[in-house]
């Protein structure tokens, strides 16, 4: 599963928020992006048009996995 983490931090970093990105896409998408939803190839080119930046710099892999004794779903960074 991706998570957009690293796309909310680029933009803390550079003082804007969430509704900086409406000149490029709808607050839907926005709302996918931040729910970690899938999300178009093309709005990832389109956002990385707009910031400059490389895929891997809005984006991270994140492997799910069951935690065996609860059975719960857990998730943690794919560090290959």
């Amino acid at each position: 599963m991706l998570r957009y983490y690293k796309l909310f931090d680029m933009l803390n970093r550079m003082d804007k928020n969430k509704s900086y990105l409406l000149e490029i896409i709808s607050s839907k998408t926005i709302a996918k992006l931040s729910k970690g939803e899938n999300v178009n190839t093309d709005i990832i080119e389109k956002i990385c048009d707009f910031l400059g930046c490389q895929p891997g710099d809005i984006m991270e892999h994140v492997e799910k996995s069951i935690e065996t004794t609860t059975g719960k779903e857990i998730e943690y960074a794919d560090i290959r």
